[in-house]
């Protein structure tokens, strides 16, 4: 799968080669679960094949709620709490046939610790998680359901022939209905 869910900005070729010499290579099922909300996380890895969704759970009803996914190509875990042991904010679940390059939190922490480089490196990634965070918590509270869509076929194209309907819905907090009221009016709109 080529499509990105995220343009990455930043040079993570030392992470990824990290991970292809020192991490395991792991094949994840679909529906194959590489860390469980609640349980203490310790995986990250580079997806080499498939996808993963990011899975939590509401508080008063319990549905699933997609948060994030990851792609071939990109990285995948429940960082920074990986690195620590604490516990998992979402369950990271193979969305296909998936297969990760992955190294412990322990092992990423050795590794920052080693020089100044891979220090800057920590820096980075953080910076960079915070980053898309927040645009994401903007999209949230300042785009409509029809410009969150938009937005996610411009970061991500093709994003729509790989997932399930309800599983985009959710990642943009919408019913699977209203997301097909969504699709039909952009085609609509370009068939004008």
């Amino acid at each position: 799968m080529e499509q990105k869910f995220s343009n990455n900005s930043i040079d993570l070729q030392v992470l990824r080669e990290f991970c292809e010499r020192e991490g395991e290579a792991v094949s994840y099922r679909k529906g194959d679960q590489m860390e469980r909300e609640g349980d203490p996380s310790r995986w990250l890895g580079f997806v080499t094949d498939g996808c993963f969704k990011y899975v939590t759970h509401g508080i008063s009803d319990d549905r699933e709620h997609i948060t994030w996914f990851s792609f071939a190509g990109e990285f995948v875990g429940d960082y920074p709490h990986c690195l620590f042991g604490r516990p998992a904010q979402a369950t990271l679940e193979a969305m296909m046939p998936s297969r990760v390059l992955r190294v412990t939190g322990e092992q990423m922490l050795q590794m920052f610790r080693q020089n100044m480089q891979t220090m800057e490196l920590r820096s980075v990634i953080d910076e960079h998680l915070l980053s898309q965070t927040q645009a994401r918590y903007v999209d949230l509270h300042c785009a409509t359901a029809h410009e969150r869509y938009e937005l996610l076929l411009r970061r991500c194209p093709g994003i729509v022939h790989h997932l399930a309907l309800q599983d985009l819905a959710s990642f943009l907090c919408v019913t699977p209905n209203y997301l097909s009221t969504i699709r039909k009016d952009i085609t609509f709109e370009a068939k004008k």
